[in-house]
């Protein structure tokens, strides 16, 4: 279904799509890095999905009849996986987020994160996790070198959980949450997309449990992609949610937020922690984003709203050297667009299932 960039220009030789990335370059001359796009944004931030599978079935995410995983043997095997890293972190990368499908389930993840934390000039090791296992494998994790931890949960009720998710485990995410905090993950991050008549009833509920807890409610709103049936009115939009929030806090404040942050923050005085709100479908931050995608079976997503890819998997297995690996993903990057197409022409557009691309 997704057709690789890369089998188009490696049919007609590696030489000649060097070529095409050396040309958009010298057009451009103040666009010089590999990673820095047309519009001169320099991507410094690397998500890398590492599988496609996942043990819950949420609604936003995944289709009811399910998706066709890939085979094993096209999945990044974790060699690959520090082997691309490696590479973008020499072209400025000092971030990068371990994504799936659920990345808890590779048995794996702590030797990725370990070598992960082994590359000079990687700052960050981060982690987005629906949480279940967490009472097991969070020490370890934070042993091998995790920075940075982002739960997901979508509601504060266990039958809801259930309903949401299709699967029982509310219980252990909350004792997750809790653990993350006692090892000193401050703020622990958690994500909570939000849908009308869905979970909106519990906004308030979220915020309250800032009050005494260092945590980091990042209310998402609800994204379209294939297979999760999205529907406009759905949508529950930043500033419906901040109105909502200003009805019980009126002191409800804005923080500042840093040049490349996704999430809008804002906070209850006195509160031990924060809200905040990514607004992809309201209020695109596209113009600030720095963040490239790497899919479990070895795609390049420069947008995670595009559908074009580049399959880097391939390029490695074909003993592609350093220089035209760099040219693909500059030729990729170089082909970003100003911003992405907007909700209501994303909602039209073929793209992967979420659990496909990587959260």
């Amino acid at each position: 279904m997704y057709r690789s960039v890369y089998h188009v220009f490696y049919a007609i030789g590696k030489r000649q799509f060097s070529l095409e990335a050396a040309q958009i370059a010298k057009a451009n001359p103040k666009i010089e890095s590999p990673l820095t796009d047309l519009f001169g944004r320099h991507h410094k931030y690397l998500r890398i999905s590492l599988t496609e599978k996942c043990n819950l079935r949420c609604q936003y995410c995944m289709p009811a009849e399910g998706v066709q995983l890939s085979e094993k043997s096209k999945l990044l095997t974790a060699d690959e996986v520090v082997k691309i890293a490696e590479l973008f972190v020499k072209e400025g990368v000092n971030k990068i987020r371990l994504t799936g499908g659920e990345p808890t389930v590779r048995k794996d993840l702590v030797d990725i994160i370990y070598n992960l934390k082994k590359l000079k000039g990687l700052e960050v090791v981060a982690m987005t996790t629906n949480g279940l296992v967490l009472t097991k494998q969070l020490i370890a994790l934070q042993k091998a070198g995790l920075d940075i931890l982002n739960i997901s949960l979508d509601t504060l009720k266990a039958d809801r959980y259930e309903f949401i998710s299709r699967r029982k485990g509310w219980n252990r995410v909350m004792m997750g949450i809790d653990l993350a905090l006692q090892l000193g993950y401050k703020p622990v991050k958690v994500n909570c997309v939000v849908m009308k008549g869905f979970n909106d009833d519990e906004i308030l509920d979220f915020v309250e449990l800032t009050k005494d807890r260092n945590v980091d409610i990042r209310f998402i709103e609800y994204m379209p992609f294939t297979g999760n049936k999205w529907e406009v009115d759905k949508l529950v939009s930043y500033k419906e949610m901040v109105n909502k929030i200003k009805e019980k806090w009126n002191d409800f404040t804005p923080l500042k937020n840093g040049p490349n942050d996704t999430s809008k923050a804002w906070k209850v005085p006195d509160y031990k922690g924060q809200v905040g709100f990514i607004t992809s479908m309201s209020e695109h931050f596209c113009g600030t984003c720095n963040r490239l995608r790497i899919t479990a079976d070895g795609n390049l997503k420069v947008c995670l709203f595009g559908n074009t890819e580049v399959s880097l998997r391939d390029a490695i297995r074909n003993n592609c050297s350093e220089d035209d690996l760099l040219a693909l993903i500059s030729a990729a990057v170089k082909r970003k667009k100003k911003q992405h197409a907007g909700m209501m022409n994303i909602s039209q557009m073929a793209n992967r299932p979420m659990i496909l691309i990587g959260g």
